[in-house]
């Protein structure tokens, strides 16, 4: 079954806390129960040792003969219920000779067995255990060997029930069991809350997603920090605004292109089926089959500038950069347009500039050069003028193409670079263009590090003015 990220990430959260609980208790109650047992050791040793002190000295009173139980025993039993243990004395062959329990008790009844008397002997004697069967459970029991001139004559073993031990440890185990559940609850109340948080900004994004496949791109989700997530909350944003923008653009451009393919196909299936059908006379069909010719250009120039742009865009265009005169790029495209540029009697300046070096790739430029002289003579006014400026300013060079006419509108201005614009007064005029050839020029120009802008007063003028670098041979001379 399919999980979401809240569960997944709940789950793991309660699992690590769980986990860490465990763990957490498990060293406790180890760390606890270790304590509690060397502290019985402890005990035991100290005492074993206050025991062995009287002991001695009684055996040496008694001129080594033996000791008095009389005496040594009330301080055993003493020593004992101090410890709420039992402290016995054995000689070197395990049997018990003075206990604080009297002489009903176990270990007068037992012999203590000859592998722990040899441990015991030698000192460090430690065990957890029934000593060997005397007792019935676990006791802590350890021994201190009598020593007199250097010689051992006897043992002292000290043992406490293990039983105070279990029930220290299940108090602390319950205390820590209630204590746990109490952090757990908080916990997991915590960690709904705080996962349910972050998990938010996803479910968000997730229905944001719904909405994007259905083509709507206003969705936005709320962001309100500068954490990770609210970052991706940004990048989410931008990225729907950049999708809108470019659904619009893609509708725009299929809007577009539909329309400019529509109308020369259009015309041309209309002609065609006429001069076939007979409908246009034969002395028509050549006046047609021009008009004809020229829709096939149009679409031709329509193809070559969509793929142009498509290369432009896509970035598989590189730059074959030299230094070249910009002056004579824009003196050979001017002779171009010689036969436009006297149909409509046009004074053409600045072309006597000299050489202006700028560092480009060639084809590239000219192509920016050829559009913008082809836009400009196209809408230049009868009887008008083609003018051309060059400004070198250090690294930069800025280059104008001015020409007299109608001009634009301040509102048709931040478009006309944009695709398929076309103005309604160059719908009128431009009847080959396809509205693609700006555009192309601003991206060229981009392509080159260089920007371009517009300047126009209706009425009057209208001037394109892009930058390049300034070639490495120099800029402008005279």
């Amino acid at each position: 079954m399919q999980q979401s990220l809240f569960t997944k990430y709940f789950t793991i959260c309660i699992t690590i806390t769980l986990a860490a609980i465990t763990i957490l208790g498990a060293i406790f109650m180890t760390l606890s129960g270790q304590y509690f047992k060397e502290d019985k050791y402890v005990l035991l040793t100290r005492n074993l040792t206050q025991a062995v002190a009287v002991t001695v000295a009684d055996y040496q009173l008694n001129d080594y003969e033996g000791i008095t139980e009389s005496t040594i025993s009330p301080i055993y039993s003493v020593l004992g219920n101090a410890i709420d243990g039992d402290i016995y004395l054995t000689d070197l062959e395990g049997n018990t000779l003075i206990c604080s329990q009297g002489k009903e008790c176990v270990h007068h009844q037992n012999q203590i067995g000859s592998q722990i008397m040899a441990q015991a002997v030698l000192g460090g004697f430690q065990q957890t255990g029934d000593m060997g069967g005397i007792y019935t459970g676990n006791y802590y029991s350890t021994a201190v060997p009598v020593v007199v001139d250097g010689q051992t004559v006897g043992v002292l073993f000290g043992s406490i029930s293990a039983e105070a031990q279990y029930r220290f440890v299940m108090e602390m185990l319950q205390m820590f069991v209630v204590s746990a559940l109490v952090v757990m609850a908080v916990s997991f109340i915590a960690i709904y809350f705080v996962t349910s948080r972050l998990v938010r900004p996803l479910r968000e994004m997730a229905d944001a997603t719904q909405s994007f496949i259905s083509g709507d791109f206003t969705v936005r989700i709320p962001v309100d920090g500068f954490t990770e997530i609210d970052r991706l909350g940004m990048a989410f944003n931008n990225m729907a605004s950049s999708l809108g923008a470019m659904e619009s653009t893609r509708r725009s451009f299929v809007a577009n292109v539909s329309h400019e393919l529509k109308t020369p196909m259009t015309t041309i299936g209309g002609f065609i089926d006429g001069i076939l059908d007979g409908t246009i006379p034969q002395e028509k069909h050549d006046y047609y089959l021009k008009i004809v010719s020229d829709e096939v250009q149009r679409l031709s120039r329509l193809v070559r500038s969509m793929l142009d742009m498509a290369r432009i865009e896509a970035g598989e265009i590189t730059l074959n950069k030299k230094d070249v005169d910009i002056n004579e790029i824009v003196v050979t495209t001017v002779f171009t347009f010689e036969q436009a540029i006297e149909g409509k009697h046009l004074d053409v300046r600045g072309l006597d500039a000299g050489k202006v070096m700028v560092e480009a790739d060639p084809d590239l430029i000219h192509q920016v050069v050829y559009n913008l002289v082809d836009n400009a003579v196209k809408f230049a006014n009868d009887g008008g003028y083609l003018e051309f400026s060059y400004t070198v300013e250090g690294s930069v060079t800025y280059i104008g193409v001015k020409n007299s006419g109608a001009g634009l509108a301040k509102e048709e201005i931040p478009f006309v670079f944009d695709r398929f614009y076309k103005t309604d007064k160059s719908r009128s005029l431009d009847k080959k263009g396809v509205g693609l050839g700006l555009h192309i020029v601003r991206s060229i120009v981009n392509l080159h590090s260089g920007e371009i802008i517009v300047r126009s007063v209706q009425g009057e003028y209208t001037e394109f003015v892009f930058t390049l670098p300034t070639g490495k041979k120099g800029g402008k001379k005279s």
